[in-house]
């Protein structure tokens, strides 16, 4: 299973059930047969299966004030490449508005409509940085992101909190134990806490979002700087070194450990810290060892600031539909809406405004970091190739499933270097 696969269920909580989704998603996938509004014809909005919930408080908004009837379309994230890449490519779509997961926008860039007057220069303002910049394809927006994450870190509030622990961290490290600000801290709160059959963080040998994050914060794009390839630069062994320093102070098995395995560590009490989506401490289980004992705060920065890598959706419209100007009206309901997916299940949106219109409330304390996170300096979203998937399956993860294994971290990146030239000839 792709690393990617895994961060989208976890992300976006898309597991194709018979509870979530009936025979027009799991099955040959048509459109529900909802009617429409008198006189129009129904949006079908084709979504990855968790994306529905994002999405439904934004659908009933949108008849409400603009008459556009929504019929969801959903299929579970491992389908729903193949079906976008065959319509596409056939030229006879059954949707109107497609929910696109930002590694594919370079993919079907060509498939779908230029959406410019929706991104107007306050819409830009509201909406973070990294995700405007990605929306442009070729001088033209493509896509409005309906949602996105970062990583962020979580801490055992209670361990750090603790009178002894304070006390004996103090007289170790000769400074207060706090959420950490620095990397250096971070390591050193992790060694304290790695005792007792707890560990201080976990090192995720099974993804490669937090190793990319530290290379932006080393000051270098991930993997490629325009159409070369640069995994071998200063800033990449770095970011490699460090993040596999970690190992020392975490579960074994790092090679192994990927998103699902490194959440239910934290939520079980093995790890006093994790760098995680941030998304997830809303999702922390009410009988979990750690339910009300966790603390937020944002990633962080290298030489080159706050970096991220988010995990953004966006929706587009296609240019074979013949339902135009109602899936513009949808999408740009889903932009005047974007805090009614705060309201959903997963808890995301992608507007500036609506993560802050939560944030001083209780239950969303992970979204003060998230804000800082995503406007961080050094964030950026990942490269713009139709290879990046396979890039990531083939070459980055088992590249970093061999360091954390004590792998020499020169002589891999120099490997990945050639395997990346030879897949992008």
């Amino acid at each position: 299973m792709s690393t990617r696969k895994i961060i989208n269920r976890l992300a976006i909580g898309g597991i194709c059930t018979a509870v979530a989704l009936g025979a027009s998603a799991c099955g040959a996938g048509g459109p529900a047969t909802t009617s429409g509004s008198a006189g129009t014809s129904p949006v079908n909005v084709l979504v990855e299966a968790g994306g529905h919930a994002e999405l439904t408080g934004v659908a009933e908004q949108c008849k409400k004030d603009a008459g556009v009837d929504v019929n969801f379309v959903e299929l579970p994230y491992d389908g729903m490449f193949n079906r976008l890449s065959s319509e596409f490519s056939s030229g006879n779509v059954s949707f109107d508005v497609a929910a696109l997961d930002s590694v594919w926008l370079p993919s079907f860039k060509d498939a779908v409509q230029p959406i410019d007057e929706l991104f107007t220069d306050e819409a830009k303002k509201d909406i973070f940085p990294a995700l405007v910049k990605e929306a442009n394809v070729d001088g033209h927006f493509i896509g409005m992101p309906a949602w996105t994450n970062a990583e962020i870190i979580l801490y055992r509030k209670d361990l750090f909190e603790d009178a002894k622990n304070k006390a004996d961290f103090k007289a170790k490290y000769g400074y207060e134990l706090a959420a950490p600000t620095t990397w250096k801290q971070y390591q050193d709160i992790s060694e304290f806490f790695t005792k007792d059959g707890m560990y201080g963080t976990d090192v995720k040998g099974g993804v490669e979002t937090e190793w990319l994050a530290h290379v932006l914060q080393a000051g270098s794009p991930m993997v490629l700087d325009g159409d070369k390839v640069v995994i071998d630069n200063a800033a990449h062994k770095e970011a490699l070194d460090f993040y596999v320093s970690l190992v020392k102070s975490a579960p074994s098995g790092a090679a192994q450990v990927d998103w699902a395995a490194a959440q239910n560590l934290f939520n079980q009490g093995k790890t006093a810290m994790t760098r995680f989506w941030a998304h997830a401490y809303r999702q922390i289980p009410t009988d979990s060892a750690v339910a009300g004992k966790v603390g937020t705060a944002p990633m962080i920065g290298g030489s080159a600031g706050v970096g991220a890598v988010p995990g953004p959706w966006y929706l587009t419209v296609p240019k074979a539909t013949k339902n135009t100007e109602a899936a513009k009206k949808f999408v740009k309901c889903a932009y005047d809406y974007n805090d009614k997916g705060i309201e959903s299940s997963l808890g995301l949106a992608s507007r500036i405004s609506a993560f802050e219109k939560y944030q001083d409330k209780a239950g969303y304390e992970s979204f003060g970091p998230l804000i800082e996170t995503l406007n961080g300096k050094a964030t950026a979203t990942r490269p713009a190739t139709e290879k990046w998937q396979q890039i990531v399956d083939t070459v980055l993860v088992p590249m970093l499933q061999k360091a954390v294994a004590g792998g020499d971290s020169t002589t891999l990146l120099a490997d990945a270097k050639k395997q990346i030239e030879d897949l992008l000839k």
